[in-house]
């Protein structure tokens, strides 16, 4: 049987993100951080959106390609240094995610539509950009946000739910508010919404 382009550029990106040096376990089970994320990404993008065309897709599971390979402490530990590592991070994984897909045998303009929601451009206005930002913050609350409260204070974890709830649109916000939550933090979100 003869593979698929789309099939080619994803064992292309689940094999790069394979290589991330740091792990996650899940339900017992020890991954490559960046594989298992981008798994749980294409996930819910599949979720959020049964007929998701086939660049949302692709964006989906080569969203963070690499990501490791660019250390937040390489920058500076404040804000100006987070958003730059933030913007270089996405034109990185662009460019990554861009070459995979050349060797998967995808066209430049095809190519140029994954990169565009791969950065964001146009979030709000772009339905397909928005669904990404969607299904980025429904990780971040399903596997990530539990170990997050612990690590955090009271006021941090209200700044960022609350910053997490203004990048989703409807559809994101009422699948989170389905999610099942340690008791801490399903308070630290009743208290962020209610503000």
């Amino acid at each position: 049987m003869i593979k698929d382009r789309l099939e080619i550029a994803f064992e292309l990106f689940d094999s790069y993100n394979k290589q991330d040096p740091n792990k996650v376990t899940w339900d017992g089970e020890v991954f490559a951080a960046e594989y298992f994320y981008a798994i749980k990404l294409y996930e819910w993008i599949v979720k959020l959106e049964p007929e998701a065309s086939e660049a949302l897709k692709l964006a989906s599971r080569s969203q963070h390609i690499g990501r490791w390979e660019i250390p937040r402490d390489a920058y500076p530990m404040n804000k100006a240094g987070y958003l730059n590592w933030r913007s270089n991070l996405g034109k990185y994984h662009a460019q990554k995610a861009g070459e995979l897909m050349e060797q998967a045998g995808y066209f430049t303009e095809e190519i140029e539509r994954v990169r565009t929601i791969i950065t964001k451009q146009q979030l709000k206005a772009d339905p397909e950009v928005q669904t990404i930002e969607n299904a980025l913050c429904l990780v971040f609350l399903e596997y990530q946000f539990a170990d997050f409260v612990l690590k955090h204070d009271e006021d941090k974890l209200i700044r960022i739910i609350q910053k997490t709830w203004n990048k989703m649109s409807d559809p994101g916000r009422q699948a989170a508010l389905q999610l099942q939550y340690s008791e801490l933090g399903l308070q630290m979100i009743q208290k962020a919404l209610s503000v």
